[in-house]
């Protein structure tokens, strides 16, 4: 065997793909921006949700991969990673569907606002099967700073500005603290870097290391829980979410979102293994916390993007219940609940984006009798928030009791019975937006609904998002319904997970 042979053994390219379509859609992107300028704007984002698309249907084929490990054992294509990397890749195409006219008509360059959201995308996808601590840190970086230049995107816009420069520092503070607990894991393992070696490494360990790996714990979880926006390491989110042009804020509530929470799966449940019941009892109070005060300061806001950040707060919180189980129904009900997020979330946003295109607000109380002059946009709103506070027989429905089964299984009564609660208080914020589009009598609309423009769907890019909100409609309409197809591919990614499966039996044994 020579040597060329060796090093294609241990590399193990084919297990990246799909991220290597991404790359080749960005170069593709760039020179096609750099050779045709702006009348490249025409075909660039068909030519990014193609890539996209491409990269979504490799995934397909790295499904039970024989050899996942590759790059010298710091990239894990395993089927976890390979639905994790699926949900980023489909809620950037959702996100560049709904961008088209909205960055158009802001004035600014979409083919450079695509490019940095495949970046992000990126980023995103090599976090989600990352099993070494240098590709995590890179990834996490790569995805969070095309995260800070999308947040500031629109220039000329004093609110994108500050979102962004809070973003950005909050950010760096939450990177620093994250960098630290996993340097000090590189410290305590002798030098490993891969996820594997730590964790055999950190085996018995002494009081005075016991303190050093409880130390980094909390490191660590500080700066998953920025990423995925836990209380309290929330204070960025309404500011970021308000401010920002609001296909990033949906790519933020989404795709960000899941890379989190893959990261944390990967990282605790292999690393932290011998402080399983440390984590999970963090978690436990991460997971209330975002539950209680996300929904109930949802109630009091005014604007649709700020309500939507605490909602997107709330639904953390109902996520990590799943992680907290720590049993194979643990972890599909979280996979199961982000891939029906994707849809009702991003759908939410297409619609608020629609509205803000016609009326150029986002006030909830804008939208007084908007039924009576888009019926449609009323209908898809209604559905996506009510999917959203899990109305039967939608989605979000079947998604939060998934959760909240596999939490009762798992013991975990009184969690399972605050995320009932605050669900329940959730719908009200939800309905209340729905009342006041149906209820509202004609001579109770709106100064924006009186003035309502005439729907016009062959306006350039207008097409796009037409597309896009019929998908999310029949995606959070049916998904629930057909949900059996979701939730078997959910249980697959798990049980099929050498990683999880020696968790779920270690927290089997725990229990007993």
């Amino acid at each position: 065997m020579d040597f060329s042979t060796v090093v294609a053994s241990q590399l193990n390219a084919g297990t990246i793909v799909p991220e290597v379509i991404v790359t080749i859609t960005l170069v593709i992107i760039l020179v096609g921006d750099l050779i045709a300028g702006r009348s490249a704007s025409r075909w660039l984002p068909y030519a990014a949700i193609a890539g996209l698309l491409a990269s979504v249907v490799s995934l397909y084929f790295c499904w039970d991969s024989p050899n996942p490990i590759s790059f010298l054992g710091a990239f894990n294509g395993d089927n976890l990673s390979v639905v994790f990397r699926g949900i980023i890749a489909l809620s950037t195409t959702v996100t560049i569907l709904m961008s088209v006219r909205y960055v158009e008509q802001s004035g600014t360059s979409l083919a450079e606002f695509i490019a940095i959201m495949l970046t992000a995308t990126l980023g995103g996808m090599f976090l989600s099967g990352a099993n070494e601590l240098v590709m995590i840190f890179v990834s996490l970086e790569m995805l969070s700073i095309s995260s800070y230049l999308m947040t500031g995107y629109m220039k000329r816009d004093p609110r994108s500005n500050e979102a962004a420069l809070k973003y950005l520092l909050i950010g760096a503070s939450s990177s620093a603290i994250f960098l630290y607990g996993v340097s000090l894991l590189y410290g305590l393992s002798g030098g490993e870097t891969t996820l594997n070696g730590i964790a055999s490494q950190i085996t018995d360990i002494s009081t005075g290391e016991s303190l050093g790996l409880a130390i980094s714990l909390v490191f660590v979880i500080a700066g998953i829980a920025f990423k995925i926006s836990a209380v309290p390491f929330h204070q960025w989110t309404p500011d970021v979410y308000e401010g920002s042009p609001t296909p990033v804020v949906a790519f933020l509530s989404v795709g960000s979102k899941a890379a989190g929470f893959a990261l944390a799966i990967r990282l605790l449940v292999t690393a932290f293994a011998l402080e399983t019941k440390e984590w999970q009892f963090i978690f436990t109070a991460l997971a209330i916390l975002s539950m209680v005060l996300g929904n109930v300061v949802a109630l009091a806001q005014t604007s649709m993007k700020r309500m939507l950040a605490y909602s997107s707060i709330g639904q953390a919180g109902f996520v990590m219940i799943g992680l907290i189980a720590g049993t194979d129904a643990g972890y599909s009900s979280m996979i199961f609940y982000l891939l029906i997020y994707l849809f009702m979330n991003l759908g939410a946003f297409i619609c608020v984006i629609l509205f803000a295109l016609r009326t150029g607000t986002d006030q909830i109380g804008e939208y007084a009798g908007l039924y009576q002059k888009d019926p449609f946009l009323t209908l898809c709103l209604s559905i996506c928030l009510l999917s959203l506070g899990g109305i039967p027989p939608l989605a979000g429905f079947f998604g939060k009791i998934y959760i909240f089964w596999a939490g009762w299984q798992a013991g975990l009564y009184w969690l399972v019975l605050i995320g009932l609660i605050t669900s329940v208080i959730s719908i009200y914020y939800y309905i209340r937006v729905v009342k006041m589009m149906v209820v509202k009598e004609p001579q109770e609309m709106s100064e924006s609904i009186k003035n309502y423009p005439k729907i016009n769907w062959t306006l350039s890019g207008m097409r796009p998002i037409q597309v896009g909100l019929v998908i999310t409609l029949v995606a959070t309409s049916l998904a629930g319904i057909l949900s059996n197809p979701l939730f078997t591919l959910a249980t697959d990614s798990v049980t099929s997970t050498p990683m999880l499966q020696s968790a779920a039996v270690a927290t089997r044994l725990s229990q007993k």
